[in-house]
């Protein structure tokens, strides 16, 4: 023990040794030691050393630790000072507390507790070990556990440890094992990861819990972010539906607590994980649908509209609600009737677009709010019809606010960011959409009293031209470019006014700074589309005069310099990133996304479009001409092909139709010969016992058409008359047989009569007899007549039915003469599209030729119409071959 008071700090004689020459001589001892106990001792004192010499420890220790670990399992105790001696070496934070109290703790703890919480602080050390090596070494440990036989598995059984300090630890765990690791985050994700998880935060409290929701939350995002096969399995598993209960928030929003606003900024970035722009345009469509039918949607905007938010949490609920409508109809409609409890209630738009031009606002809020417009607009040609709607003279309503009266009381406010976001928010209004484009050339304003009113239009360019900000410049030229492109009416209204050109010219001519250089470059942009989407109505301002004017006042290529100043500039790939308008400062709010890729469509076209002749112009003008003819009557003859493919394929249907009825119709009939057959033998039978011959009558043939129900029918009539003729003939007999027993008897007694000639009252008795006998011989011979007229009823019966059978074969007969003509008109029909189809391919022939005069021209030419044409005829020719076949 006297080494080990010299290794703790124990007094003895001569010089002290080193921290070096310590770490050697106990990892001296730890090497050789035979006995438990000294090992334990020298493990414990380097744990003591390592948080003070971790490179010496690390160096001369590591190996000793981990043959420790090996050797001497069975030992909890050396086991937690090892784990704990490489937690110390591993972990380079030296300010993070060690899950337990301090040094000696495992110490105190082999005296002071029992087997089961040793083993439990032994779990902490591994899992806390393993944890420190993901963050320093997270690939290499990533890689180990990836090919390790259930290692993920292993680890994933941490979440459902009954035993809370085991399960938090294995979360943090999972949250460094998870990290930009798609492999792992899908074998996770399928080990039921997102069940566990969603129940201990339930199980916690939700958005009242406290650090472990957060973890949780955090592992949560690891799983999703980035990766659309785990993305689409939360989907699919309908654990959209679970998010809802986080965001149910009372009336009294007020105190919420730190934790508290940290769950719910996880929550709502876990919503956008599942909805963002980045992911394919089908996954979050689908996401978006799930929201809106589970009410997460309308969750969102409760919040939004609740008082007493913390401004954090309104600002990303804000984003989070912008990505949840963004592109998709139905939740764009829902958001438009989404009103904010005020007296009287207004729009959310209109409540947000107050917070949009109000410069009192925090920086990010009005990004969100802007983010959110633009978001609702986005591929919402009907939301974009209704904001400008609310700008046009008839729908002003002069006792409300609307949107459209809020954006241009922000366009032409005294603070630039509002110009800006104005500027922005009403260019989204007219993207892709050139109905509201001449719409808004309609608006006018009221600039003063006694001055008549000026278009929207003419109002931006005055302002432009007063030098104002460059962020309001920018915001305008941006909003004037948007307005103007791709529609040629706004580009006469715009040229028609004539101080526009002078001062476009002027701008771009001069040499100005380098905060300028970007609205040089802009308004470069605004006269090229002046150029390229002419439409030459104005004498003065055609696209020749236009370029004209540039190649003298400014020279082609200094023009196509000052063009380029646009994507040149820092900010511009910067919002070429993402929708979303991030910024670190207000100053440095130049550019919108929308706008970047407006820019990389019209630069490289405008460029071309100045440094064509005339004489390149008009044959260009006049090829466009021609093949917009030719295209016509192309789109002509695709339309009336269409429409003979049309009624065809309904002509098809109707003789498939046809068919499969006469398919079943011969399967009945084939059904009914059958039957028909065993009628006819019992019919035969029959016609032998009734001693007739009704050969002629008894053919088979003209029973073909009848009905199951029919024959089932005759078959029990037939039946009957059978039974009834054999009972009618049985009781003709005996009374024959009778008839004549009664006649010879009265035959005898009158040659009695006769022979005796006996008078009196014997006489009078025979009399009575014979009487008696006579009326007996009326009665027989009246049910003899009877029977005959039955069995003729019979008979009668019998020829109605031959009858109905003849009627069916009628009808069979008629139905095969209309497929046949059904046939033949299919027939005629193809014919004609035949003939169509060679006059196509005569117009392919000429289109074809004249596309190959532009290519000798040197003109690039489009030839998907020709491949397209090429391909139809070649489908047409084969379905020919087909048929010849």
């Amino acid at each position: 023990m006297n080494f080990f008071r010299g290794v703790m700090g124990g007094q003895a004689a001569g010089p002290q040794p080193s921290g070096a020459e310590t770490i050697q001589k106990l990892c001296d001892r730890v090497a050789s030691s035979t006995l438990l106990e000294d090992r334990r001792d020298a493990v414990r004192a380097l744990k003591s050393l390592s948080k003070k010499y971790r490179m010496e420890v690390g160096t001369q220790a590591m190996d000793h630790l981990i043959n420790i670990l090996q050797t001497d399992r069975s030992d909890s105790e050396i086991l937690g000072y090892a784990l704990d001696t490489l937690y110390n070496i591993i972990c380079n934070d030296e300010e993070e507390e060690h899950v337990h109290s301090g040094p000696g703790t495992c110490d105190s703890a082999a005296h002071s507790v029992g087997g089961t919480e040793l083993f439990l602080l032994l779990w902490q050390d591994l899992l806390k070990l393993l944890t420190a090596l993901l963050k320093n070494q997270g690939v290499q440990v990533q890689g180990i556990i990836l090919v390790s036989p259930m290692g993920v598995s292993r680890l994933m059984d941490l979440l459902a440890d009954s035993r809370e300090v085991i399960r938090n630890d294995g979360l943090l765990l999972l949250q460094q094992l998870t990290k930009s690791n798609a492999a792992i985050q899908k074998i996770v994700a399928f080990e039921n990861a997102f069940e566990r998880l969603l129940d201990i935060i339930t199980e916690e409290g939700s958005s009242d819990g406290g650090i472990v929701v957060e973890d949780c939350l955090l592992l949560l995002l690891n799983l999703l972010k980035n990766n659309s096969s785990n993305q689409n399995f939360f989907k699919e598993g309908s654990y959209i539906q679970r998010m809802k209960p986080w965001f149910e928030v009372g009336d009294d929003n007020s105190g919420w607590s730190a934790q508290k606003v940290t769950n719910l900024h996880l929550m709502l970035q876990l919503v956008r994980v599942m909805v963002s722009p980045v992911n394919s345009p089908g996954a979050t469509a689908s996401c978006q649908k799930s929201m809106y039918q589970c009410g997460l949607l309308q969750q969102l905007c409760t919040i939004l509209m609740a008082t007493g938010v913390p401004a954090d949490i309104l600002t990303e609920t804000i984003n989070t609600v912008s990505e949840v409508i963004r592109g998709s109809q139905v939740n764009q409609d829902y958001f438009a009737s989404v009103n904010a409890p005020s007296n009287p209630p207004r729009p959310a738009i209109v409540v947000l677009l107050m917070s949009m031009v109000n410069e009192r606002q925090p920086f990010v809020l009005r990004c969100a709010v802007l983010y959110c417009f633009q978001c609702f607009l986005y591929k919402n040609q009907k939301g974009q019809g209704e904001i400008v709607a609310t700008l046009l003279p008839s729908t002003i309503d002069a006792n409300s606010i609307s949107a459209g009266q809020l954006l241009c009381g922000g366009l032409f406010s005294a603070d630039s960011l509002s110009n800006w976001c104005a500027a922005v928010a009403l260019a989204h209004a007219l993207q892709d959409n050139l109905t509201q484009k001449e719409q808004l050339l309609r608006v006018q304003l009221a600039t003063s009293l006694g001055k008549p009113p000026v278009s929207l239009l003419q109002q931006c360019t005055n302002i432009l031209s007063q030098g104002s900000k460059v962020q309001t410049r920018v915001g305008l030229l941006m909003l004037l470019c948007t307005w103007i492109s791709n529609c040629p009416i706004a580009v006469t209204h715009f040229l028609h006014n004539q101080e526009n050109v002078p001062f476009l010219t002027a701008q771009i001519s001069e040499n100005l700074g380098e905060d300028e250089r970007l609205v040089q470059g802009l308004c470069a942009l605004l006269l090229g589309i002046c150029i390229y989407y002419n439409d030459n109505s104005l004498e003065n301002y055609t696209k020749e005069k236009l370029k004209q004017l540039i190649e003298k006042r400014i020279g082609k290529e200094n023009f196509v310099e000052k063009l380029g100043f646009i994507t040149k500039h820092e900010l511009y790939s910067r919002a070429a990133q993402k929708p979303q308008p991030v910024f670190p400062s207000p100053e440095q709010m130049l550019f919108d996304h929308e706008f970047t890729k407006l820019v990389k469509e019209l630069e490289g076209m405008i460029t071309k479009a100045v440094h064509k002749s005339s004489e390149e112009e008009k044959k260009e003008e006049e090829v466009k001409k021609t093949l917009e003819q030719h295209d016509n009557i192309v789109t002509q003859y695709k339309e009336l092909i269409r429409e003979q493919d049309a009624q065809i394929q309904e002509l098809k249907e109707q003789v498939s139709s046809m068919a499969s009825q006469t398919e079943q119709m011969q399967t009945t009939i084939t059904q009914q010969v059958s039957q028909i057959q065993q009628h006819k033998d019992q019919y035969n039978i029959l016609k032998l016992k009734l001693g007739k011959d009704n050969q002629s009558q008894g053919d088979g043939s003209q029973m073909n058409g009848l009905q199951t129900e029919e024959l089932t029918q005759l078959r029990e009539e037939m039946e009957e008359l059978r039974k009834q003729h054999t009972l009618l003939q049985s009781q003709l007999g005996d009374k024959d047989a009778l008839i004549n027993t009664l006649v010879s008897r009265c035959l005898c007694t009158a040659l009695t009569r006769l022979f005796l000639c006996v008078p009196g009252s014997d006489g009078s008795l025979d009399a009575a007899k014979m009487a008696e006998l006579e009326s007996r011989l009326a009665a027989l011979t009246t049910d003899t007549e009877r029977l005959k007229g039955e069995a003729k009823s019979s008979s009668e019966s019998r020829a109605e039915l031959e009858q109905q059978l003849a009627s069916v074969n009628s009808t069979v007969a008629i139905l095969q003469t209309e497929k046949a003509k059904l046939q033949t008109e299919v027939q005629e029909s193809k014919k004609e599209q035949d003939d169509l189809l060679m006059l196509l391919a005569d117009q392919d022939q000429k289109i074809h030729s004249l596309k190959q005069k532009l290519k000798e021209l040197g003109e690039t030419v489009d030839d998907e119409d020709d491949l397209d044409a090429r391909d139809q005829t070649d489908d047409d020719e084969e379905e020919e071959d087909d048929d010849e076949d």
